[in-house]
């Protein structure tokens, strides 16, 4: 834009002090913010925690790496949780003895500014962390030989680490077949040969697993996480929302992908959480099919998966609706059957239920409805319970087995028809609460005549 021909608006004493305040207040709150995403309190709670596990020894948590290509460095999440530390090549050692945590990093300005990490982290890491100390890189070496020469036991994940779009039992599986039983690859994963340099070099040191620790503590959010997954989900509410305005026959499925990641980051995600799934026509089947590689046409039905990333956490949703905004009967009626299912769910959901506790109920919910349980609709239908979500989509732990307050998972029942090119799926982000649950993802049109009566909104 040429600002030459830009002529000033007058503008009063009184709006140039109020404008001057607000500047000065962003930019206080920006300071404010530091390195860490929540209060150095939150990460210390975390430590806390699991020194209670290893009172025995120190777990050491290995940083990610810098990225091999033109990709921005994103923070491991096991050690993004117990840290907060967004820097890369940093150790992070957890002493469950003395009770203290120990941060290995070397960081120049120069790196620091060039990867938009806070300077703070250069200045000061032990003030901008609220780690008790904070030591060059090269010297973890000599700090793990004083803990196993002191019979420290050694904790380390052996699980892969997570890094973005990642979830570590899935990475697990893929990295079994495509590398480490491999017969032309053979490799260990990074943990792998972690876990034996460690036995090899102090070999009088027990080194044992520590991912299922983190992962019990990370299966329950704090008020914080709540908070911040909350906002996430408005970001992809409001998203799904526009592209409901959006659709329409004769549109490619890469726009409204391109739609909806716009929309997110144009509100301040910093990413998805994973590609975005759409599913339509003879794709229903492949439930995470991801090409965009269809033109929609009168007449489909879509499936629409995605979720946005705010500053580390993942939200996951999804919808389904007709391209014309006009459900077809068998459309209606499958669609319905999913809904009434997740609906039913959502009643019951609170601390305490397991997951066929919630099934029986919802049976239960639906038989004293009137609802026909024998129509290929609900015979096909599967899913509801889901997965944890957090700082993975498929967030780690084993499923929830009995409800918690502080867990968040997905519901999402869905049914797919191959020979009718048509498949359902309904999908929102839950918390529990203390007395109940709470869905984050709420605001979404959801019944078949709301979503009709929104997409006429075009």
């Amino acid at each position: 834009m040429n600002t030459s021909t830009i002529r000033e608006t007058p503008v009063r004493p009184a709006l140039r002090l109020i404008s001057a305040a607000a500047l000065i207040f962003f930019l206080a709150g920006a300071l404010a913010a530091g390195p860490l995403v929540f209060e150095k309190s939150e990460y210390a709670g975390r430590r806390a925690r699991l020194m209670d596990k290893i009172a025995d020894g120190a777990a050491v948590i290995l940083g990610a790496q810098p990225p091999a290509g033109y990709h921005p460095f994103v923070q491991s999440n096991d050690f993004l949780y117990l840290s907060g530390v967004e820097a890369p090549n940093a150790v992070l050692v957890v002493d469950g003895k003395r009770r203290e945590s120990l941060l290995f990093l070397t960081l120049t300005e120069r790196a620091a500014r060039n990867d938009g990490i806070p300077l703070d982290l250069v200045s000061d890491p032990a003030g901008a962390t609220g780690i008790e100390r904070v030591l060059p890189a090269a010297e973890l070496t000599a700090a793990l030989e004083r803990l196993a020469g002191q019979g420290y036991v050694l904790y380390t994940p052996f699980m892969p680490e997570e890094l973005p779009r990642e979830c570590s039992t899935e990475k697990w599986r893929a990295l079994q077949t495509a590398m480490i039983t491999n017969p032309w690859d053979g490799r260990l994963t990074r943990e792998g040969q972690f876990k034996k340099l460690l036995g090899e070099r102090f070999p009088k040191a027990e080194v044992r697993d520590c991912s299922s620790m983190i992962w019990e503590m990370r299966t329950i959010k704090s008020a914080a996480e709540a908070d911040l997954l909350r906002k996430c989900a408005r970001i992809g509410v409001n998203a799904y929302r526009e592209v409901l305005k959006a659709v329409r026959p004769g549109m490619p499925e890469h726009e409204l992908a391109a739609l909806f990641e716009y929309h997110c980051k144009k509100a301040g995600a910093g990413d998805l959480a994973y590609y975005a799934i759409i599913c339509s026509a003879e794709n229903h089947p492949y439930l995470h099919y991801y090409k965009h590689d269809r033109i929609l046409q009168d007449g489909d039905f879509v499936v629409m998966d995605c979720g946005p990333d705010l500053k580390g956490y993942d939200i996951d949703i999804t919808v389904s609706f007709p391209v014309n905004g006009r459900f077809t009967p068998r459309q209606q009626e499958i669609y319905e059957a999913c809904l009434a299912v997740h609906k039913a769910s959502l009643g019951l959901y609170k601390p305490g239920l397991s997951a066929d506790m919630v099934k029986a109920g919802v049976r239960e919910i639906l038989e004293k409805q009137g609802t026909n349980l024998d129509t290929d609709a609900f015979k096909q239908l599967s899913g509801g319970f889901g997965h944890y979500v957090g700082l993975a989509v498929h967030d780690v732990g084993r499923g929830p087995a009995v409800l918690r307050p502080g867990m968040v998972f997905a519901n999402e029942p869905l049914a797919v028809f191959p020979a009718e090119n048509l498949g359902v799926r309904v999908e929102n982000t839950v918390l529990i609460t203390a007395d109940g649950c709470e869905n984050l993802t709420d605001g979404i049109p959801r019944e078949v005549r709301d979503i009709e009566e929104f997409m006429k909104k075009k």
